[in-house]
C-alpha cells in the first residue's frame, strides 16, 4: 500500500506541473515521459566495457536468443527489448524517422540486418519479442562503454547519464571482466547523476563471461567468485552498486535452451575414455577437430564448443557422471552452476519487488530536472511542485530502505553480525513482504505476522536509542524500526 501511494502521489505531482506549463509544449512533452515512466514496465540497462557479454546475458536472462552477439553494426547501437505479440526490430533514425528491420540467423545466430542504415544514423533499435521475462521489465542493452569509438561510448552515457534529464533506466546491471579505472569512472558517473545524497539506488555488478576466469576449468566459478569479492569489497568501499555476482552468461544462455541432441552428445562423451577426452579438452580447437577418436561427430563437437564453451562442456559431462540422467536435469544443474539463478534472484529482490520504488525514484528525479531547468519567471509555478518532488525523494522510507541496503555493504556498523543480517533482512534484502522481513514461514498467520512485527519494533526502537551506539548504526536501527511499522 505504501508504494502504490508514492507512485499516486508522484502521478499527482507530474499532473500539476502539466497544468501549470500547459502552455509551453516542450515542457509538456517532458513532463508527460515523466508519467509514462509512472505505467510502464521497469527499465533494467545491461552495461559494461566492450566485449564484456552483455547481449550473451540478455539471452541468458530471457531465455531465448533474442539479441545478436556478433560484432555487427547493431551491437553499436543502443536497444531497447520490450514484451510484444510478435517479433519485430525498429530502428528509429536520423531524428524521428522509424524503419523495420529484418532478423536473420547467420551460423546459428540471430542478427539485426541494418541494411544501408549505419550505427551513426540510428538513434536507437526497438525489439519487440514475446517472452515472459520482458513482461514485468524493459531490458535496455547499451553498446561497450570503453569503445574505441568515442561516439560508442557516449551512447551508452548518453542514456543513462543525460546532462539535463533523469537517466533512461530505472537500475543497471553493470558487466566487469576486471575492476578499470573506466568502470569505476563510470559507475560513479550513474552515482553522480541520481545525486550524491540518494546514490545510485539500483545498481548490481556482475564479473561476466566467469568461466573464462579459470580458463575454462572445472572450478572456474571459484575462480569467478573469488574475484567477485575482491570486486564487491573495492566497490563496497565507495557504495558504487550493491551487490556483485560472478555469472558465466554462455553457459547459462546454452543450458535455458540445452536441446536433446546435445545432451544425448553429452551422455556419449561422459563414456568416452577419460585419457582421450582430457587430451581433447586442451583446447576448443583440439576438441573440434575432425579426427578426434572421441564417440561424437566434428561438428556436433564445434556446436558444443560454441554454445558450451569448455568449462560448460567438462562440466555437463561431470554432472552426467554424477547422476544427472535426463536434460532438464543437466539443464536445471548448469543454470544454477552458471551463476543465472543467484542473479535473477538479486534483479528480483533488488529490483523486481521494488519495481514501484524504483520507477517512482526515477519519475521524481525526472520531474525535478525538468523543473529546475525552467526560468526563474516560471518559478512560482514551479516552486511548490518542486519542493513537494524533493520533499518526497528524502522522505519516501522505501528509497531509505534501498539507500541503507547498499550502506550497510560498505559502512561498518557496531551491531553483532547476526543482528546486521536481521537488520537486512527487516529492510527488505531478502524480499519485501511481511513474512520475509519477519523471518517467518509463509504459512505464518496474520496474527503471527502482526506479534512479530509488534516485538520488531519494540527491539528496533530499543537498539535505536542505546546510548553507546554510533551515528550509523542508531540511524539503521530506526530506519529498521520503521520498516516494522509499516509492516503494522
Amino acid at each position: 500500500m505504501q508504494q502504490r501511494s508514492s507512485v499516486d502521489e508522484a502521478r499527482a505531482l507530474v499532473l500539476a506541473a502539466r497544468r501549470a506549463f500547459d502552455n509551453d509544449p516542450a515542457v509538456r512533452a517532458a513532463l508527460d515521459e515523466c508519467g509514462r515512466r509512472l505505467d510502464q514496465p521497469l527499465r533494467v540497462a545491461l552495461a559494461g566495457s566492450l566485449k564484456a557479454g552483455k547481449s550473451t546475458l540478455l539471452n541468458a536472462l530471457v531465455g531465448q536468443d533474442v539479441a545478436p552477439t556478433d560484432a555487427t553494426e547493431c551491437t553499436r547501437v543502443v536497444t531497447w527489448y520490450r514484451n510484444g505479440p510478435t517479433p519485430t526490430v525498429t530502428a528509429v533514425h536520423d531524428s524521428d524517422r522509424r524503419a523495420n528491420v529484418p532478423v536473420r540467423r547467420r551460423d546459428g545466430g540471430l542478427t539485426f540486418d541494418l541494411g544501408t542504415l549505419t550505427a551513426k544514423q540510428v538513434d536507437h533499435l526497438e525489439v519487440e519479442w514475446p517472452a515472459s521475462a520482458l513482461a514485468e521489465r524493459t531490458i535496455i542493452d547499451t553498446p561497450g562503454t570503453s569503445s574505441l569509438s568515442h561516439d560508442v561510448s557516449a551512447r551508452t552515457l548518453e542514456l543513462l547519464t543525460p546532462e539535463n534529464a533523469a537517466s533512461g533506466a530505472d537500475a543497471v546491471v553493470y558487466l566487469l571482466r576486471s575492476l578499470s579505472a573506466t568502470d569505476v569512472a563510470f559507475l560513479r558517473q550513474i552515482g553522480a547523476h541520481v545525486g550524491a545524497e540518494s546514490g545510485p539506488l539500483g545498481v548490481i555488478g556482475v564479473v561476466s563471461r566467469a568461466d573464462e576466469v579459470g580458463a575454462g576449468r572445472i572450478d572456474a566459478m571459484l575462480s569467478a567468485k573469488e574475484m567477485a569479492v575482491r570486486f564487491s569489497t573495492e566497490l563496497e568501499r565507495t557504495g558504487l552498486c550493491q551487490a556483485v555476482i560472478p555469472v558465466a552468461g554462455l553457459l547459462a544462455f546454452a543450458a535455458r535452451t540445452l536441446r536433446e541432441s546435445e545432451f544425448a552428445a553429452f551422455e556419449a562423451l561422459a563414456q568416452a575414455p577419460v585419457d582421450d577426452l582430457q587430451l581433447a579438452l586442451l583446447s576448443a580447437d583440439r576438441f573440434a577437430r575432425p579426427d578426434s577418436p572421441l564417440p561424437v561427430d566434428g561438428p556436433t563437437r564445434a556446436s558444443l564448443v560454441r554454445r558450451f564453451g569448455l568449462f560448460g562442456i567438462r562440466l555437463a559431462i561431470t554432472l552426467i557422471r554424477l547422476g544427472a540422467h535426463d536434460s532438464p536435469t543437466l539443464a536445471a544443474q548448469l543454470v544454477e552452476r552458471s551463476g543465472l539463478d543467484e542473479l535473477r534472484a538479486v534483479i528480483d529482490v533488488q529490483f523486481g519487488q521494488r519495481a514501484e520504488q524504483l520507477k517512482t525514484h526515477s519519475a521524481l528525479v525526472a520531474l525535478e530536472r525538468v523543473l529546475t531547468s525552467q526560468p526563474s519567471s516560471s518559478s512560482a509555478a514551479a516552486e511548490p511542485i518542486l519542493a513537494a518532488a524533493r520533499r518526497m525523494l528524502s522522505d519516501v522510507h522505501g528509497f531509505a530502505e534501498l539507500r541503507l541496503l547498499g550502506r550497510l555493504r560498505t559502512t561498518q556498523t557496531a551491531l553483532p553480525e547476526s543482528e546486521v543480517a536481521e537488520l537486512t533482512r527487516m529492510i527488505g534484502g531478502s524480499g519485501i513482504d511481511a513474512r520475509t522481513r519477519l523471518g517467518l514461514g509463509p504459512d505464518a498467520d496474520p496474527g503471527e505476522v502482526r506479534a512479530a512485527a509488534v516485538a520488531a519494533v519494540r527491539k528496533w526502537r530499543a537498539r535505536a536509542g542505546h546510548p553507546m551506539l554510533d551515528q550509523f548504526s542508531a540511524k539503521a536501527c530506526a530506519a529498521a524500526a520503521r520498516s516494522a511499522e509499516g509492516l503494522l
